[in-house]
């Protein structure tokens, strides 16, 4: 079976619907979201349809649980992200629909089994808030800890950093392993990058294909029309101009 997983749209619905187009040529048996559909972009509405129409699983993300509950954590550039979203979703002309919106998001699992497959937002240990950043690969005691959590493999987002954690305190960036992983005995975590705000110096958008049999994951980085996003940012005065900008770059 081969799996797309995406995660962190972040409201982007150029990098969305060019990366559903590249999935729809690929053939898959199932579309997963690992979560934060919503926030810091200018589409929340269209990409909340396009979620809800397209994906078999969607996680709940923090972006996504804020939209709903008083934001925790949040920095004032997403705090007022988040409101501006709120907004959008509340005053979508066809209410019924905006209903069916709502309770989408406020059903959606934090985390969800599938025996040695485990899908989450944030970590096996904090489903929708812990960050796992690269550097962590220094503190071994951590590593071990979300280690312990999982039997095999744990896919997960939230830092909008692509690549594999290894049980030895490695990170394996996708381009240092030709975007391919081979999944064996080790436990890994597996960050599937972001489809609307990559952070790791590389614009394109990006996602995973998992194939349950040949055991492997294959990442995919995705050309968008990034500038019409920026503009259409840029032109909302709740969303910060720095949230279009940093699209540039993948920053």
């Amino acid at each position: 079976m081969k799996r797309a997983i995406i995660s962190d749209i972040h409201a982007n619905y150029e990098a969305l619907t060019a990366v559903l187009a590249h999935i729809d040529n690929l053939k898959v048996d199932q579309l997963i979201c690992l979560g934060d559909i919503i926030g810091y972009g200018p589409d929340p509405v269209l990409c909340l349809d396009a979620v809800m129409d397209k994906c078999d699983l969607t996680i709940l993300g923090n972006h996504d649980q804020a939209a709903i509950f008083d934001p925790e954590g949040f920095n004032p550039i997403a705090l007022r992200a988040i409101f501006w979203t709120r907004a959008q979703i509340e005053n979508a002309d066809d209410q019924p629909r905006s209903d069916l919106r709502w309770d989408f998001i406020g059903e959606r699992p934090r985390r969800h089994d599938e025996g040695e497959y485990l899908f989450v937002h944030g970590s096996p240990r904090d489903p929708t808030n812990e960050y796992v950043f690269p550097e962590h690969i220094y503190e071994a005691s951590r590593i071990e800890a979300l280690m312990k959590r999982i039997q095999q493999y744990c896919f997960q987002g939230h830092t909008h950093i692509p690549g594999v954690f290894t049980s030895d305190c490695q990170f394996i960036p996708p381009e240092e392993n030709n975007y391919l992983f081979n999944l064996g005995s080790e436990k890994l975590m597996i960050n599937v990058g972001s489809v609307g705000q990559p952070r790791d110096n590389d614009p394109r958008a990006c996602y995973v294909v998992l194939d349950t049999d040949a055991k492997t994951v294959q990442y995919y980085r995705v050309e968008y029309d990034v500038q019409t996003t920026r503009k259409k940012i840029l032109n909302i005065e709740d969303l910060d101009d720095m949230l279009g900008d940093r699209l540039l770059t993948g920053r």
